[in-house]
């Protein structure tokens, strides 16, 4: 089983999330408690770059004024840095789409 980390949110209670990659240093064996691990801020505090980047993206795509846009990210949430921007299985890092209608 891959190691699991605690997040806490800001309303309180927590999410369990897997943790992307293996933890650094000795790891215990035993029950499901010992192998969680508590992360150092909050989900929210986490996400901030990648709603600060989603935003900006969406503020300059929105100046061309089309009828549709969508901005996606894949998210790693990392031990250490918290929210990462990954690759997506297409191997792009984000995947913007923009439309427009023709008009009537």
């Amino acid at each position: 089983m891959a190691p699991l980390m605690r997040i806490p949110l800001e309303g309180g209670g927590c999410v369990l999330v897997e943790a992307p990659t293996a933890v650094e240093g000795p790891v215990k064996a035993g029950r499901i408690g010992d192998a969680i691990h508590e992360a150092t801020g909050t989900l929210q505090q986490a996400l901030e770059p990648v709603t600060e980047a989603a935003r900006a993206a969406l503020d300059r795509l929105r100046k061309a004024r089309p009828d549709d846009v969508t901005v996606e990210f894949g998210v790693d949430l990392a031990f250490a840095t918290g929210a990462v921007i990954t690759r997506s299985q297409a191997g792009c890092h984000r995947k913007v789409t923009v439309s427009w209608k023709s008009p009537a």
